[in-house]
């Protein structure tokens, strides 16, 4: 019996799920972020900008959404040099478009606009004193959830943290396991391994790769732009159906490769792509498999699952050596 892993029916729409506009401290408004986001093949934009949740919804329309969300700061307090510091930076993405009351909000802990702005936003709560420490963020993405949104967890290596941090996190439905921002100012934040920490620990959380724009070198070389992105599969443009998929998984995160179909068969997972060096397989535990393509690209390739995998992700490189991955999938989950 086949198994689609990644949805058979629907449409694949391009998506950038970190973006940050001159809301904050981006250099494009959300609607030239929109133009140039469409102009590139994007169907999809969340505007997470730092501490500030604005409803863009009025950019929408039947080719072009827009993600309702913004990025919260952990960040860790006493003298030392901001460099210095650890963060913990987390994406909360609305349920509903129109919900622009933020959770855990402290004016003391505001860093990019002044009391003209924090004094208009909405919060639910008592003004709340984020300390860097898991049971802090622990609760803050407890109440984020509570409060109608998804969490994902950013850029670990920036942030400077380590096992010993996010380990001890819980609830995301996502981290970043490439952030493109990061990369184009020195920091190389392709976080596979930190995404396979997570999973070895047995965190289900899905993998994402984003943007994090802020735009301020946009005709360079290393603009931080249109450089990761996940593909959702959805039965529509519509709020509704892209929240669902991002819940559910039904996405895959890339640097520039596609994948066009991901299922199970017989105990065998079978992929197809747009051509690639190599195609990977790697399991929850040391067991791994890999196929190359010497002179010929690869456009498909098929790996035996073990009963004793307890997940697997899939990895695709191209000749430039650009990845796209799938999430893990457990086989405890899977029929």
């Amino acid at each position: 019996m086949r198994q689609y892993l990644l949805p058979e029916g629907g449409q694949f729409y391009k998506a950038n799920l970190h973006s940050h506009s001159t809301v904050s401290d981006g250099t494009l408004t959300p609607a030239e972020m929109k133009q140039a986001y469409m102009a590139h093949g994007y169907s999809i934009l969340a505007y997470t900008d730092h501490e500030i949740l604005a409803d863009h919804s009025g950019l929408s329309d039947e080719r072009f959404l827009a993600i309702t969300a913004y990025e919260l700061s952990v960040n860790e307090r006493g003298d030392k040099p901001w460099p210095q510091k650890q963060t913990c930076h987390l994406n909360l993405y609305a349920r509903d478009p129109h919900n622009t009351t933020q959770v855990c909000f402290h004016p003391e802990q505001y860093y990019f606009c002044g009391e003209d702005v924090y004094g208009k936003i909405k919060y639910v709560g008592e003004p709340y004193l984020r300390e860097h420490t898991p049971e802090c963020i622990n609760d803050i993405i407890r109440t984020a959830r509570e409060n109608g949104f998804l969490v994902a967890y950013n850029h670990p290596h920036w942030s400077r943290e380590d096992p010993r941090d996010y380990l001890n996190y819980e609830g995301m439905f996502a981290m970043e396991i490439y952030n493109h921002g990061s990369n184009s100012v020195g920091v190389f934040e392709y976080d596979i391994q930190a995404y396979d920490l997570m999973l070895r620990a047995g965190k289900r959380i899905f993998c994402s790769m984003t943007d994090d724009n802020h735009n301020k070198n946009p005709h360079g070389l290393y603009t931080d732009s249109f450089g990761g992105f996940d593909m959702i599969k959805a039965p529509s443009l519509t709020y509704d159906a892209i929240i669902h998929a991002l819940e559910n998984g039904d996405f895959y995160a890339s640097q520039g490769p596609e994948i066009y179909e991901l299922y199970l068969e017989d105990g065998v997972v079978h992929i197809k792509c747009s051509p690639a060096k190599y195609i990977s397989y790697a399991a929850g535990v040391r067991r791994n498999a890999a196929r190359f393509g010497n002179e010929d690209s690869l456009t498909e390739a098929s790996f035996e699952v073990d009963p004793g995998d307890i997940f697997f992700r899939i990895s695709v490189v191209d000749e430039k050596g650009l990845h796209a991955d799938t999430h893990a999938y457990f086989l405890d989950s899977l029929q």
